[in-house]
Order: structure tokens, then C-alpha cells, then sequence
């Protein structure tokens, strides 16, 4: 485990560096959870009837798969493999917008919205990959990393630490000033860029939205060290560019229905053990459709508030999703907002992809299903009317 020392005082937060990829390789293939998981997943009988052997088999082929791995560069080339293999087995198109209009050799604090646990960064990452830039650091909450193979897994991918489970109001504020240093560190001292979500938690009800306390936490720093700085000022020294996503059909919509119908019903969904690493494997591997990545234009000082910094992000989220057949045909099948219905480029086919993907959908739990993807289109439409 990593001590804070003066010269590394985001060791317990920050992703790994290159010195520790071998160790932490070695590690991950000894760890019985991770094995017992990957055995799980592709040796169900095997691990049933004889755990030793199957772990031991998984072992290897971890071993295997790493060996050539010796930076945290090598890893996310394999990682990228994965991906294109997960793009052409999930999705039917991947677009990316606006990146041509940033600098490759600029660090950036991509803000986008949330609408999956692990593929709205890996997008993120895929586009600069193929552009041939550097990828991003990752903020990940601390409540996703409940085992110990899970972070050491994200800390290779370039994840850092975002604390949520902080107990104390003086604990959670000096978390938040260590993350707010790191996030400006890496942006203007190690020029590297990092993604972050607009809000803590996917937004399941496809509404996107910022939350002003994220612009604040990541003001903290440059503002402790000179008060007199304006919030603006702090925003643009971050570089900050909001960056739209949008799926034409989310893996995981059915589990994000039931649990906006529960906690509408009883006023709390209480989630099952894993059940976050489940909702990663389900966005990981289901069905997409289409996908399209918009990066916008990075952020002026021209602004006095954090409210003010986020309706900006919320305008060019907005303003760069796009809405897919899926959309129209959900607020369609609502019967409301007739007005905003635009089914032009709704063809039979997506018609019929439409109504079999709905037929899986539980009778109590359409209604929010069909939100889902409603939404964007009364917020999209809405935001283009107020311009």
C-alpha cells in the first residue's frame, strides 16, 4: 500500500504510474476474487467442480495476456483491442465530432454527462486513441472500487480516486481540496487531461444536468491559494470542454427503470451487492446501437458563479447530442409533447427495433423506461427554444 509523502501526495488517489505496473500485475494474478470471477464468467463448470484447477487456469492466462505489459501505456493498447472488438460486436456506429478543434498537445477537463459507469470515459478514450493522442485520467467514485482487484484494475486504466465515502464534514472537505489539487496538477503542471461526470451518479432518467458543487470542488485549490481569484478565472485555467454522449439504446435501461420506479414508489432503491460491477459488465457487452461523442469548445473566464459555469456545460451538452430514432419513438409511444415528435429519419427498421427492444420491458416499468429516452428530446428541443 502507498504511503503520502511530500513527493507524492496523491499517492492514495492517483492512478499507478509505470514503476508499479509489474507489481501490480503480479498481484492481480495471484488474487483469488478476480480469479474466481474470471473463472466464474468463462469456466462455470469447471469452477463449480474444481475451484483450485480453474483458478490456477486463469492464473496463466492472466500471466499470458500481461506479459509483454510493462507501462500503463502497453495495458490500455491491449485495452484498446477489447474495444474495437466490443464496438464491432455492440454497436452498429461510433461518431466523434469537435475533437479536430482542440489542440493534441493541450491538457483538457473533458466534463461530460453520465449515462454509463465505465463506457462514457472508455468513448472518450477510444476517440483520442484513434486520433492518436494521449487518453484520459478517469475520476471514478471510491464506491465502485469495493474489491481490491477492481482498483487496482481502474488504477491501470488511469483512474483516480474520487471520495465519497469520507465520514465527517471536515474528513469529505479536506478529500475534496486533495482531489481539487490533483485535478490542477495534472491539467496545468503534468499537461495531461482528465474526464470527469457533470454529476455524481448516471443520470437515469435521461436528463442531463450539471451539478454547480462539482464546479466548486474543482475551483477549491487555485481559490485557497489565492482568494482574491474569481471563479471564471479558475474554470478557464482548467480548460475546461463539456462533452456530449448519446447512446442510441442504453444496456442497462430495464435496471435503471426499476430503480427510478422504486425509489418513486418507496422512496429508496437499495442496491444489491455488485450490483454496480454487474451494470459495467451489462454496459460493456450489451447491445448500443449507434453511439456519438461530441466534444465542445472549452470554457472562457466570462463567468461570476458556479451556476453560471454549469448552465454553460448543460448548453453544450445539450446542444451537441444527438437524438436518435429511439428518442422520437419513445416520447411518440408517451403520447405527449406531439410538437417536439420528429420522425423523419424513422425508418421501418428502426420502428421494429424499437417495439422489440419495448416488449422486453416489463408492463410496470415501461412508463420509465420510455422517460429514459424521452427526456433528451424535451430537454434538447427545450434548451434550442430558450437560445
Amino acid at each position: 500500500m502507498h504511503t503520502e509523502d511530500a513527493s507524492d501526495p496523491w499517492a492514495e488517489i492517483r492512478p499507478y504510474h509505470d514503476h508499479e505496473v509489474a507489481e501490480v500485475l503480479a498481484r492481480l494474478a495471484k488474487d483469488p476474487e478476480l480469479l474466481d470471477a474470471l473463472t466464474r464468467f468463462r469456466l462455470p463448470r469447471l469452477a463449480k467442480w474444481m475451484p483450485r484447477l480453474s483458478r490456477a487456469i486463469a492464473s496463466a492466462a492472466v500471466r499470458r495476456e500481461v506479459r509483454d505489459v510493462t507501462t500503463i501505456r502497453d495495458f490500455q493498447a491491449r485495452i484498446a483491442g477489447y474495444m474495437q472488438r466490443m464496438l464491432r460486436s455492440s454497436t452498429s456506429d461510433f461518431r466523434v465530432d469537435g475533437l479536430e478543434q482542440l489542440a493534441p498537445d493541450t491538457a483538457y477537463l473533458f466534463i461530460g454527462n453520465h449515462r454509463d459507469i465505465s463506457l462514457d470515459p472508455a468513448f472518450v478514450n477510444y476517440a483520442l486513441y484513434l486520433a492518436k493522442r494521449d487518453t484520459v485520467r478517469i475520476a471514478i467514485g471510491d464506491n465502485l472500487l469495493q474489491k481490491p482487484y477492481v482498483t487496482d484494475l481502474m488504477r491501470l486504466n488511469k483512474s483516480f480516486i474520487v471520495p465519497r465515502s469520507a465520514r465527517g464534514k471536515r474528513a469529505m472537505l479536506a478529500a475534496y481540496q486533495k482531489l481539487s489539487a490533483y485535478i490542477r496538477h495534472s491539467i496545468t503542471v503534468d499537461n495531461h487531461s482528465i474526464w470527469m461526470a457533470q454529476r455524481e451518479g448516471r443520470a437515469k432518467d435521461g436528463i442531463d444536468r450539471t451539478d454547480p458543487a462539482i464546479l466548486k470542488m474543482l475551483t477549491m485549490s487555485r481559490r485557497a491559494e489565492d482568494r482574491s481569484t474569481g471563479i471564471g478565472e479558475a474554470i478557464a485555467e482548467l480548460r475546461v470542454v463539456p462533452v456530449s454522449i448519446s447512446y442510441e439504446y442504453d444496456p442497462c435501461d430495464i435496471q435503471k427503470a426499476r430503480e427510478l420506479r422504486a425509489v418513486h414508489t418507496s422512496g429508496a432503491y437499495d442496491k444489491s451487492e455488485f450490483e454496480d460491477i454487474r451494470s459495467i459488465v451489462a454496459g460493456i457487452t450489451g447491445q448500443k446501437g449507434r453511439v456519438h461523442l461530441r466534444f465542445g469548445t472549452p470554457l472562457t473566464s466570462d463567468f461570476d458563479t458556479p451556476d453560471a459555469v454549469a448552465a454553460e456545460i448543460d448548453r453544450q451538452v445539450l446542444g451537441g447530442y444527438h437524438l436518435f430514432p429511439s428518442h422520437y419513438l419513445a416520447l411518440e409511444a408517451l403520447g405527449d409533447a406531439p410538437e417536439l415528435l420528429d420522425l423523419s429519419e424513422v425508418t421501418d427498421a428502426d420502428r421494429a427495433r424499437f417495439q422489440a427492444r419495448l416488449a422486453e420491458v416489463p408492463a410496470e416499468l415501461r412508463d420509465w423506461w420510455l422517460a429514459q429516452y424521452a427526456n433528451p428530446v424535451r430537454n434538447v428541443k427545450g434548451a434550442k427554444s430558450e437560445a
